[in-house]
């Protein structure tokens, strides 16, 4: 049974291959047209502080599928865009909703949010982790490949994707390698986690400067975007990560039939390029298109 939240892909280690098979079981029930709203009556309360796509469509989306309802709460717009501490709403939205989702800037609002709700949170990205995400990714993955065994090379930012690619990768058994410039590497926590899962997988988790060693006969090469909301100095930065573009040439140093992932938005010219992309490699949308079905998985294994 997973604990009461989701706020690190560690919540939900011993769960997270049935997570991902659920997920997969959904969208064939979606795509045959079966829905039996095992989630009426229930109500998801999302607190964004950073704009959202993919996350917010996705969870309002699952909700409705389920037979629950979402609502969506800007911080400008109610007490928290004022000053009130997180621990109050929290309190006061458990007697409301039957969980939160909470996108932050600050991880450790996500704890305290958790800390003071009676209710499950599910962390919808913060500057540590992007937990859904990764769900999302291993799913994406096995509906292609055996997990197990697969090497995957994450080239770029060591952000939270990144972190939450590590700890998903390593439990599932898949050996990761993340390049990543000086002074962008994942956190240090969240490696020393992510190799001692890899041991007990029997798998590898390798955090490397050159891209080129990362991919080599990689089944899968994943980026991020390389200025997320907030970073400054966009110049260093595009200095710093000017050698680790995807493009067709470091491609061609990986698994001949390597999948292409980006958990988007993209900017083509930049982390990765357009005919990479929007190559017959990719499978971008398809990760896209199973947040939803993650998010439902998710959202049944907290609430059902």
């Amino acid at each position: 049974m997973m604990q009461k939240d989701y706020l690190s892909v560690l919540d939900a280690r011993d769960e997270f291959a049935e997570l991902v098979q659920s997920a997969l079981d959904l969208k064939k029930r979606d795509r045959s047209g079966e829905n039996d709203e095992p989630l009426k009556g229930r109500t998801l309360a999302m607190i964004f502080e950073k704009s959202s796509t993919r996350t917010r469509v996705s969870f309002e989306v699952a909700m409705n599928q389920l037979g629950g309802r979402s609502l969506f709460l800007n911080p400008q717009d109610t007490q928290l865009g004022r000053g009130e501490t997180i621990s109050d709403p929290a309190r006061t939205l458990s007697r409301y909703v039957d969980c939160i989702a909470y996108r932050a800037f600050d991880h450790e609002m996500v704890l305290d949010l958790a800390r003071n709700s009676s209710i499950p949170v599910i962390n919808a990205l913060d500057d540590l982790e992007h937990p859904c995400q990764a769900l999302a990714d291993v799913a994406t993955i096995a509906e292609r490949r055996t997990p197990r065994g697969l090497k995957l090379a994450y080239v770029g930012d060591g952000n939270n994707v990144c972190n939450s690619l590590l700890l998903a990768c390593s439990i599932t058994g898949i050996d990761i390698s993340a390049a990543c410039p000086e002074g962008h590497e994942p956190d240090q926590g969240i490696v020393e986690d992510a190799r001692r899962l890899a041991s007990r997988a029997g798998s590898r988790c390798d955090v490397l400067r050159d891209p080129r060693e990362a991919v080599h006969e990689a089944n899968v090469i994943y980026t991020d975007v390389w200025i997320s909301m907030g970073d400054r100095d966009v110049e260093k930065r595009l200095e710093a990560f000017s050698e680790y573009q995807v493009n067709s040439g470091l491609v061609a140093l990986a698994s001949p039939d390597c999948l292409i992932m980006h958990c988007l938005p993209a900017h083509r010219g930049q982390e990765i390029t357009g005919e990479v992309i929007d190559g017959p490699q990719s499978i971008v949308f398809d990760q896209a298109e199973n947040r939803l079905h993650a998010q439902k998985a998710l959202l049944l294994a907290l609430l059902r």
